[in-house]
């Protein structure tokens, strides 16, 4: 299948901002950069109003270890008054130096920091897919250290924890892998929910709340289907010119010579117009093709699971049609039928397919378009309580 190309546009944000996706599974870089504020205030005046008043999802927590160090403290501080003794007052300048340190590496750790998701599209329900958290530290001279992200996936029970185990150093990138296998077809939604870090010594838990998604469409599983004897799959004698390249007799395109080609299917009056070799492309031959038209009423699917295998067949059907050069063209439902020429044009229908429900019939629009009255119609309907059958004009041609 062909895929879009990835393509990314670096921007500065506040952890908490939604970021937007463009056409090939990657969203905007995010960081915990503060924003600056208007003309005229400064950046520190900002930090510090965010420690007093935190933007949502962003929070500074104790942990065991720090609540037991803030009780020692108190007792220290307590003896040291009472005592006016000098080395528990030391103590106690050492004990608040660490918190205040513990605070100030902790936002260090997170300073010029950016993460964005990666999917690599399309997805297939039933199936792993590789989910990249890339990472990149935008400082100069300090590394990051002991990160976590949360990262959860519609229908997924509890989000998963990715840790960063390595250290990431100024100037460099790295990522981390999570695997997902989506349940179902339609919509998901792959989402960061928070970034979190216990570094340096786990007395504070700084959480940085994250709303970055990404909306993907999981094609229908691919399911085994049996195929029975049909004289329509191989008609011989019937052959139809696919508008691809091939070595039948109708010219197809021109192009440019490639070593290996046979001088004989040279253009001459082209390559002397045009001042370079170009050889002629002819189309190819296949085998009788097919129109696949998927019928979604809900008085017919009125079992989930069938409907559901439905589409599963439907979608391997199509996709094993059209790699044998035999898909023609797509219909669903009432609509038009749309011609299958290309990798493109059948992506797009097994996005439609991924989203499509059962559904009430239209009964002021004709049952079947007029393009879609020929041979070869492959329709599907259910077979008993759970299986699936597809027929080529009104003959049995497989079944799941």
């Amino acid at each position: 299948m062909a895929s879009s190309n990835l393509s990314s546009v670096r921007t500065r944000a506040w952890g908490a901002d939604a970021q937007v996706t463009d056409g090939g599974g990657v969203t905007d870089w995010q960081t915990a950069a503060l924003r600056r504020g208007r003309a005229g205030t400064h950046r520190w005046r900002a930090f510090m109003w965010s420690l007093v008043y935190p933007h949502r999802g962003n929070r500074l927590l104790l942990t065991l270890p720090g609540a037991i160090v803030i009780a020692v403290v108190i007792g220290l501080g307590l003896a040291a008054y009472n005592t006016s003794n000098n080395i528990l007052f030391i103590a106690l300048s050492l004990l608040l130096a660490c918190l205040v340190f513990s605070g100030m590496l902790s936002w260090l750790n997170f300073r010029d920091l950016s993460w964005r998701l990666r999917v690599q599209p399309p997805l297939r329900a039933g199936r792993d897919h590789p989910v990249l958290l890339e990472l990149n530290n935008g400082k100069k001279l300090l590394p990051t250290y002991g990160l976590w992200f949360d990262v959860a996936a519609t229908g997924e029970k509890k989000p998963a924890r990715l840790s960063l185990r390595e250290r990431l150093d100024p100037r460099g990138e790295t990522f981390i892998e999570w695997t997902l296998r989506p349940a179902a077809r339609g919509k998901l939604t792959v989402e960061l929910q928070g970034v979190g870090s216990l570094f340096p010594f786990g007395f504070l838990k700084k959480l940085i709340g994250s709303e970055l998604k990404r909306e993907l469409l999981v094609w229908p599983a691919l399911v085994e289907y049996q195929r029975f004897q049909l004289a329509s799959w191989h008609q011989p004698g019937h052959v139809d010119r696919a508008a691809r390249a091939g070595q039948s007799g109708d010219l197809f395109a021109l192009r440019s010579y490639a070593r290996g080609d046979s001088q004989r299917l040279v253009h001459w009056k082209a390559s002397a117009r045009l001042q370079k070799l170009m050889v002629r492309q002819h189309a190819a031959e296949t085998q009788t093709g097919f129109a696949l038209w998927l019928r979604t009423e809900a008085a017919q699917w009125s079992r989930p699971e069938q409907f559901e295998l439905m589409c599963s067949l439907v979608a391997t059907m199509a996709e094993d049609l059209f790699r044998a050069g035999r898909l023609v063209s797509v219909a669903i439902d009432d609509e038009a039928p749309m011609p299958v020429r290309r990798a493109h044009d059948l992506e797009h229908f097994l996005d439609r397919v991924a989203l499509v429900k059962p559904s009430v019939p239209n009964f002021q629009t004709p049952a079947v378009a007029p393009s879609v009255r020929r041979a070869n119609v492959l329709t599907f309907a259910p077979d008993g309580a759970r299986g699936v059958i597809a027929y080529v004009d009104g003959e049995k041609a497989a079944s799941a």
